[in-house]
């Protein structure tokens, strides 16, 4: 009963109100559809999303390549010091890690199991 009464004065309220309808609302992105993410990114943000693009891995976010570990083709090591410690799992199954430091310039072999690393300058982007 309360809701039939609401229900009459509401239907009434409204035929004595005779207010302008209003707009009809529009989509902002109507026009050009939905935006994508290289288009709303911005910041640090843009940066990445470039950098991706370009081939780059700013962040080192990424799998990284897998190495053969000889000499020939040795395990990368990003660093932005001329030096950096590097530990080694020098078999699968083993649980120590064999620590040594890794210079600028030539490949370095682990002293315990051989596998060859050579550290390379990496750059942050910011």
């Amino acid at each position: 009963m309360a809701a039939r009464l609401f229900l009459r004065s509401a239907f009434r309220a409204a035929k004595t109100c005779r207010a302008a309808p209003a707009p009809a609302l529009s989509r902002g992105m109507a026009a050009g559809g939905i935006p994508t993410d290289e288009e709303q990114a911005t910041g640090m943000e843009k940066i990445i999303m470039t950098a991706l693009k370009d081939g780059k891995d700013p962040y080192s976010m990424l799998k990284p390549k897998e190495y053969a570990g000889s000499k020939e083709d040795p395990h990368v090591v990003p660093s932005i010091t001329s030096q950096r410690i590097v530990g080694c799992v020098c078999e699968e199954d083993n649980t120590a890690v064999v620590w040594f430091w890794l210079h600028e310039g030539e490949a370095q072999r682990c002293p315990s199991c051989g596998s060859h690393y050579k550290m390379v300058s990496h750059e942050l982007p910011h």
